[in-house]
């Protein structure tokens, strides 16, 4: 999202001599007209760079943020005792396992009924929103900038007709 502002301005001058209060002046002769046109264009010079870690940021949550659903889809399917033979099931847990592997043993899995209570994905699921803040933190302090600037360019333009 880069700040940049043009503005443009039209003064159109007319001449007459009566105007300007020469006294009794024949106004049948020609006027003069004058035209001054101004453009300023106004641009922050670090918005590119701030917009491209801003960039870089959303996409370590929108990774992070796809594994945190996922690990959640997986302790659900587990809470609610969701047959882990069935396609789906199976897709999930194949997809989480390599996530969830370091946290396997952490916890005992309580059983209900059929339903398990798996604090191993809560766990990883704070872990890896941890993981996730201080990377983005990291990606700030190496990359981010802060400034803010100013870059005016103004032309002038007279037309004389």
């Amino acid at each position: 999202m880069a700040i940049e502002r043009r503005d443009e301005h039209t003064e159109v001058v007319n001449l007459n001599a009566a105007d300007v209060g020469l006294g009794d002046v024949s106004t049948s002769g020609p006027v003069r007209t004058t035209a001054r046109q101004t453009a300023t264009f106004t641009s922050d010079p670090y918005a590119v760079r701030r917009e491209q870690t801003i960039k870089l940021q959303k996409g370590i949550y929108l990774l992070f943020g796809i594994l945190e659903g996922l690990l959640g889809i997986r302790f659900v399917l587990g809470l609610l005792g969701a047959n882990p033979a069935a396609d789906f099931a199976q897709f999930i847990y194949g997809i989480t396992k390599p996530f969830i592997a370091p946290f396997v043993g952490l916890f005992g899995q309580p059983r209900f009924e059929g339903s398990v209570f798996e604090w191993n994905s809560l766990v990883a699921i704070l872990v890896y929103v941890l993981i996730a803040w201080v990377l983005v933190k990291i990606v700030w302090l190496m990359l981010g900038d802060s400034r803010r600037g100013v870059r005016t360019t103004t032309s002038s333009h007279s037309d004389n007709a």
